[in-house]
């Protein structure tokens, strides 16, 4: 199944086999030791990073709720009247469902599914791209889609990946695709890149966003004995990249209150205060040095996130909260 699909999720395999997800994920662990495929949260993928690209039904079913949590707290960062790019991707789906409720806005998408979640929003102007549809991902790509986005110009890109390193920033396995989004981000004066943390440290073949393009990543807590993301993270932290934290299960704010907008707001908001404010359900952060490489971010439209001091990451800052780091600007 793994080697048809390029993924699956444990709840499938063993609706297949007929057996428990525990005696599955046992097995799985099995075939990882012996190189035969690749563990990720929720499922398995085909050994190496350079997979190709699972189709939607695989991807619906992995992560599911680290996505939640991550468009959750993407979509405070919206405010009204604003206007932003969506990329393809079932976590930019989430925040397209969430973006709904946000009155004013405008969003250039060339993602079906991106589309459809905002189908019935009235007061939110859905713009689509041209292209040719490719049904794996229900995105329109090609040159009719990138032809349709020069001269646009809009405050934010949220972009998803098939993966994301510090070395190569954000990647994904299909070149039409990578092309597109590149095109995405030109368009932008900010990119935001949404990932949970089984994307982290994953190269695929494509690269999209360069991590010195990369303004904001909003990502899950690692687990526990999750090394290599918590160390990923450091490493994007180093270079610059504001990182938020999202606590799965935790709430969020809400969408339209634009934790980037508004004098002070921001990464400068101070100690133990979120973007623009406090955080909803969530304890106070601490900001602590951290030390590191700075680089300078592109401009940002009036009123948007500035930088504030560097800060760590540990395991304790990560617990429960919004974690945003990045090293001063220049």
């Amino acid at each position: 199944m793994v080697r048809a699909n390029g993924a699956v999720s444990l709840r499938e395999l063993a609706r297949v086999v007929q057996t428990s997800e525990v005696t599955v994920r046992r097995d799985v662990r099995a075939l990882e030791a012996e190189g035969l495929l690749d563990r990720r949260h929720g499922g398995a993928v085909l050994p190496g990073g350079f997979t190709r690209e699972s189709g939607f039904p695989q991807k619906s079913h992995l992560a599911t709720a680290e996505k939640t949590a991550i468009a959750d707290l993407a979509a405070g960062l919206v405010e009204e009247g604003e206007a932003v790019v969506v990329g393809a991707g079932t976590t930019t789906q989430e925040l397209a469902r969430r973006l709904a409720r946000v009155p004013g806005l405008t969003v250039v998408t060339n993602s079906l599914l991106v589309a459809q979640a905002l189908a019935h929003a009235n007061r939110v102007e859905v713009v689509m791209t041209g292209g040719t549809l490719r049904g794996s991902n229900y995105a329109l790509v090609g040159s009719g889609a990138e032809q349709s986005l020069q001269g646009l110009r809009v405050s934010r890109a949220f972009l998803s990946g098939s993966g994301l390193t510090a070395e190569r920033g954000l990647s994904t396995s299909n070149m039409l695709s990578a092309s597109v989004d590149r095109a995405l981000v030109q368009a932008a004066a900010e990119v935001v890149v949404l990932a949970d943390h089984s994307k982290l440290g994953t190269d695929t073949m494509f690269q999209t966003v360069p991590t010195d393009v990369i303004t904001r990543l909003v990502t899950n807590e690692p687990l526990t004995r999750d090394e290599r993301s918590a160390t990923e993270l450091q490493a994007l932290a180093d270079q610059g990249v504001q990182i938020a934290v999202a606590g799965v299960g935790q709430p969020a704010p809400a969408p339209g209150q634009g934790q980037g907008a508004g004098p002070g707001a921001g990464q400068g908001a101070g100690p133990g205060r979120t973007d623009g404010g406090p955080a909803v359900g969530r304890p106070a952060r601490r900001d602590m040095p951290l030390p590191g490489p700075r680089r300078t971010h592109p401009p940002t439209a009036p009123g948007g996130p500035g930088l504030r001091g560097p800060v760590s990451l540990s395991e304790q800052q990560l617990g429960g909260r919004v974690a945003d780091l990045a090293p001063r600007r220049r």
